[in-house]
């Protein structure tokens, strides 16, 4: 639901009634991950995707049913051995989806309006949903969202204070209603889905009815949403341009970064969220990063990527990637070691950066550096699917336990 966050905003400022149809897991080759949406209006206006166009018909007919009658459903597609063209996944995939309506005067809409807010306006928080369980108790909303970002209990059923994105610890916070349940039951949720807001996931979780592992169960989905990830280029070159344009495409946050003014400006590199000039391993000590951050070296120039990249590999980011040909990348190695720079840290380091794809110009390297990052992150083989024996999906969170409705 949060991924359509802003134009559900919108409509809850103009008082639409609607429905959300949300990916609660995958298996196979689903074309959608968790928390993937799809919308419907009382006028049966339509927003989002839950399935690229498998199941959107079958799942638009689940939500206008959820705003007549205000039940939460859900639902099983998968493919069909029988009828390849019945409802269902023809890639072979299996996904469950969950159906909730928003409608003025249900006792979620506060507490779901107040996630969407937030989400919408760029800020981390986490809706965490009932997903299978007691019927009066699917579909039902907690929020949780960092110290300071919103006012205890503000949010009608459920609010939480819990924590600090990017690092923090979280707790249960304070709170109103909640899922209307026991009420250890929201603690232990409120704890747990600022786990995944800490690291930025979406998926589920098995919980007892009262708060503990064991009683009756219930699976929670829990949404993630959280600011960009960053992506710092330093070096002002030609081709840090063309990366820049590819990190926007690939939603991070991109700051490039470069000692020198002449090279660092907003005429060449338009596209940037930031430019800073000052000496590449200064600006890394001061700002600030987290698991989500890619680095990219792209200055090729011992003065600036030897102290840069003593700091960048023992710091907690997601990737450092860096420039240069095969006798640069083994020069640089020697004069890491020469600072201290471990074998263990050394292998951290992307170089030269980019996967092979025969790249030359600036705009073919910035893709294969990008290809390189989604496959790190991934953790795709990175090589060709055609013959290949691996997952197209490496990520695919597993479909819950529980009994689930079968559709085809």
């Amino acid at each position: 639901m949060l991924d359509i966050a802003e134009e559900l905003n919108r409509w809850v400022g103009q008082g639409r009634d609607f429905a959300v149809a949300t990916v609660v897991a995958v298996g196979g080759s689903a074309p959608r991950r968790p928390g993937a949406a799809l919308a419907v209006d009382a006028d049966g206006t339509a927003i989002g995707s839950v399935s690229g166009g498998c199941v959107e018909g079958a799942v638009y007919e689940l939500c206008r049913q959820a705003l007549e009658d205000g039940e939460s459903v859900l639902e099983r597609f998968g493919y069909s051995d029988d009828d390849a063209f019945a409802v269902g996944l023809t890639c072979g995939g299996v996904v469950d989806i969950l159906v909730t309506p928003v409608r003025v005067g249900d006792r979620d809409r506060p507490v779901i309006a107040a996630g969407l807010e937030a989400a919408a306006s760029g800020g981390a928080t986490a809706l965490a949903r009932i997903v299978t369980g007691p019927a009066d108790l699917v579909g039902r909303a907690l929020l949780v969202r960092p110290h300071g970002s919103g006012d205890n209990g503000s949010y009608g059923s459920s609010s939480y204070d819990s924590g600090s994105y990017g690092g923090g610890s979280y707790d249960s916070g304070s709170y109103g209603g909640g899922f209307g349940a026991h009420p250890e039951l929201d603690r232990t949720v409120a704890a747990e889905a600022g786990a995944f807001l800490d690291a930025g996931r979406t998926g589920t979780l098995e919980i007892g009815e009262q708060g503990s592992r064991c009683g009756a169960p219930l699976t929670v989905l829990v949404e993630s949403s959280v600011p960009p990830p960053r992506m710092i280029v330093f070096g002002a070159i030609d081709f840090a341009s063309a990366l820049v344009r590819v990190g926007k495409f690939l939603n991070y946050r991109v700051t490039v970064c470069d000692a020198r003014p002449v090279f660092a400006t907003e005429a060449r590199f338009p596209e940037a969220d930031e430019i800073v000039v000052e000496w590449p391993h200064r600006y890394l000590e001061r700002t600030q990063v987290d698991v989500r951050t890619v680095l990219c070296v792209l200055t090729h120039d011992a003065k600036f990527d030897v102290p840069l990249l003593r700091l960048a590999l023992r710091l907690p980011v997601a990737y450092v990637g860096a420039m240069g040909s095969r006798r640069t990348h083994l020069d640089r190695n020697a004069r890491l070691r020469e600072v201290g720079v471990t074998e263990l840290e050394l292998a951290r380091l992307r170089s030269p950066i980019g996967l092979d794809l025969g790249a030359r110009t600036p705009e073919e390297t910035a893709l294969s550096i990008a290809a390189e990052i989604v496959a790190d992150r991934r953790g795709g083989s990175g090589v060709s699917l055609t013959g290949a024996h691996t997952p197209i999906h490496h990520d695919a969170t597993s479909v819950p336990t529980g009994r689930i409705g079968s559709v085809a």
